[in-house]
């Protein structure tokens, strides 16, 4: 094949001319160019995925949902993109490819977002909900939350009912699972699948808390989410589980987590042990979930590549090893595949037990495509086999790709794939002896250095002692905790997993330990403030052509690399901040974001300090000078105008007579009057639910005030039009003093 590939290209590729012009020698350049890439077509395919995602990119980015005609011109073009990459001019088919690619992922993005489109609560509401249980979770605020379907809200009939809720549970409804004894556990939650009936307070998803930021109501709108909310009552169960089979898997799922808890000591290393193994995260407390964040070991946690990869590959060993003791059969048959085979369906088993986590799911693929690729004679792990995997993945769910774990766990791969192909020649001049430890070292080097600066565009945080934790922690994964799980499962139906769980417990335990230790260490978080948009597409695809281009290809890389951290470095944060409600405001000083509250709001004002790249908590932020006045009239001054923020019952009674000239007045209630003719600038509750939360820029002719749905655009996820709809003022102004 390559030797024809050569032949085609020396006997059809153009030759440069000779005495012409510099733009007769750009085309000529640019034709050779062309023929270089057609002939070696066979190895692209690695960039297939990367074409496809900024089609996907550019869809996410767009300012307003397209509409029929352009996506029809969109696959018109698509079709004859891909006509042209099949039979037309040999130089431009590739071209057309890509092209092709990146129309194909528009239109798939788009039409992903139709056919997951579902009922959305039209406003808030307060009453009985009554539905299946379908997923038990925790949240990162350690909130037992119940996501139910078949939904039923009696008593409302002017809003359309959502096909999906989640209700964090507090009070009398949480019992918590951390908290409760292994035997206690089973009655402390219903059963998945039952349908249950609570009381509780429901809402649409939010925006995002600033303009910019993380977007719930896309999340939701891609995970089915009609409503979120939170009960203080308690749930009751009105009928008996039923479901489908990822129903059955859950049911499983907590079932085999009990029993190992059961078998184990109560504990944090149980729950932990119980997480790895099935999913079941509820028995993890808040402070164990901080400690491995803090020392980069959270991904531990979530069973994703690393897991499903040492399942696959201790079974997959297990199995060929164990056959290659029986030499009759090691003789007659080929113990590689059916090892693969083997596990392959151990791998699925694991993927229902996990239960329909993206990060599950994704994992899974990349592992089915390397098993599959050894059934089939192939290169098992290769850039081919990541971009398949890849390429399954974002057709599938194409919406990951803007998700920080696809984003991770891809480019970790193939940044692992790329560093051992140009460092393996070197490692086999070690000692035998020391070829592990330089292999586990490399390997947690790549892929730190391959998904910190996508963690920390995510999550505002670098773990300084991350590359310790890991180099501490896998080894244990590898060595003791999922070689005792897969045992213990094992010799479970015989009832001899004890010594495995007693393994699984000590091993888990000693992951903790590292997480704790290392997070105690000085400086082991460093906080640094949201990049802005641009940084993370020009991350991924710098990275694309370190990894996969030739040599100028590398250098604009590294040059879309450099770009990203100049850009990083200069980002400006807002001078103020109000949140979409209008209870909570945050003012830049010179030693970090004042807040107007010092409780309520947590979940906003956590966000905000966080995107600053600030450590401070609520409280802290608060104690800043910058705010004066009670706590339902609250002042401040920024960039020379005077801000009040008026929150609370009686908001706008308090307003009355604070619209001074060039003031800006926040209101958590409907101002009683018009908004435009003013001498003030009022962002009252009606404004704010229409636009959400509001940044506001200084500049030298005043402040810019950015909304969050301007910079979110008119999407099918953000089309929720108020409870009571006022007639819009612009989206974006600037405030001057004076106005």
């Amino acid at each position: 094949m390559r030797a024809a590939a050569g032949e085609l290209a020396g006997r059809d590729m153009p030759a440069l001319p000779r005495g012409a012009g510099l733009a007769a020698l750009l085309r000529g350049a640019a034709a050779r160019l062309l023929w270089r890439l057609e002939a070696r077509r066979g190895q692209l395919l690695p960039w297939a995925p990367v074409f496809l995602s900024l089609g996907i990119g550019a869809y996410f980015s767009l300012p307003a949902e397209p509409g029929p005609l352009v996506l029809a011109g969109l696959s018109l073009l698509g079709l004859a993109l891909a006509a042209g990459s099949l039979r037309g001019p040999v130089p431009l088919r590739l071209p057309a490819t890509g092209l092709g690619l990146a129309a194909g992922g528009v239109l798939l993005a788009a039409a992903r977002a139709h056919l997951v489109a579902a009922p959305v609560l039209a406003y808030p509401a307060y009453g009985p909900v009554e539905g299946r249980i379908i997923d038990i979770d925790r949240s990162f605020s350690d909130q037992i939350r119940l996501t139910l379907d078949q939904v039923a809200l009696p008593g409302i009939t002017d809003t359309p009912i959502p096909a999906r809720v989640r209700v964090a549970l507090h009070g009398e409804s949480r019992g918590d699972p951390a908290d409760a004894s292994t035997d206690d556990r089973a009655t402390a939650l219903p059963e998945p699948g039952s349908r249950v009936r609570l009381t509780a307070r429901l809402a649409p998803p939010d925006g995002p808390v600033e303009p910019g930021g993380f977007d719930f109501q896309r999340l939701s709108w891609f995970s089915g989410l009609g409503a979120v909310g939170y009960s203080r009552d308690p749930v009751a169960v009105i009928a008996p589980p039923a479901g489908d089979l990822w129903l059955w898997a859950f049911r499983a799922r907590m079932y085999l987590s009990a029993a190992m808890q059961a078998g184990m000591s109560p504990g944090q290393p149980a729950a932990f042990a119980a997480a790895l193994m099935t999913g079941d995260r509820l028995g993890v407390s808040s402070a164990t979930n901080q400690a491995l964040r803090a020392s980069n070991l959270s991904h531990i946690i979530s069973i994703s590549g690393l897991h499903m990869g040492l399942l696959s590959g201790f079974v997959f060993a297990l199995c060929r090893y164990g056959l290659a003791l029986v030499p009759p059969l090691a003789l007659r048959l080929n113990t590689k595949k059916i090892a693969a085979g083997v596990a392959l369906v151990a791998a699925t088993f694991y993927m229902l037990l996990a239960g329909p986590d993206v990060a599950t799911r994704r994992s899974y693929i990349m592992a089915a495509v390397i098993l599959v690729a050894v059934l089939c004679d192939r290169r098992a792990l290769s850039l081919r086999s990541v971009a398949i995997a890849a390429l399954i993945c974002l057709a599938l769910e194409p919406e990951s790709l803007v998700e920080p774990g696809f984003q991770m766990s891809f480019g970790a791969t193939a940044a692992l794939i790329v560093g051992f192909e140009h460092w393996g020649r070197h490692l086999r001049r070690l000692p035998g002896s020391l070829r592990p430890v330089a292999m586990s070292v490399l390997s947690s080097l790549v892929a730190g250095s391959a998904t910190a600066p996508i963690a920390a565009a995510h999550f505002n945080r670098i773990a300084e002692y991350g590359l310790l934790a890991n180099l501490l922690s896998i080894p244990v994964m590898g060595i003791l905790v999922m070689p005792a799980g897969v045992m213990a499962a094992i010799l479970a139906p015989f009832g001899m997993a004890a010594p495995a769980l007693w393994v699984l417990e000590r091993g888990s335990a000693l992951i903790l330990l590292i997480a704790a230790q290392v997070a105690a260490l000085q400086g082991a978080l460093v906080a640094v403030p949201s990049p802005p948009w641009a940084v993370l597409p020009l991350i991924g695809i710098g990275g694309a052509g370190l990894m996969l281009g030739g040599r100028w290809l590398r250098l604009a890389g590294a040059a879309g690399l450099a770009a990203a951290l100049v850009l990083w470095a200069g980002v400006e944060r807002p001078a103020l901040l109000v949140s979409g409600d209008g209870t909570l405001a945050g003012l830049m000083t010179e030693g970090g974001r004042a807040l107007s509250k010092e409780r309520g709001a947590g979940f906003v004002a956590q966000n905000w300090l966080v995107a600053d790249g600030d450590l401070a908590g609520q409280a802290a932020a608060f104690a800043r000078p910058a705010f004066s006045g009670p706590p339902g009239a609250r002042e401040a001054v920024v960039a020379g105008h005077r801000l009040r923020i008026f929150s609370g019952k009686g908001a706008a009674a308090r307003a009355a007579g604070a619209c001074t000239e060039g003031a800006i007045l926040v209101l958590s209630e409907r101002w009683p009057g018009p908004l435009k003719g003013q001498p003030c600038r009022i962002l009252d509750r009606s404004w704010l639910r229409h636009y959400g939360s509001v940044a506001l820029y200084a500049e030298a002719d005043g402040l810019r005030l950015v909304t969050a749905r301007a910079l979110a655009g008119k999407r099918l996820w953000n089309q929720r039009p108020p409870r009571r709809p006022r007639p819009p003022d612009e989206v974006e102004d600037r405030l001057t003093r004076g106005r």
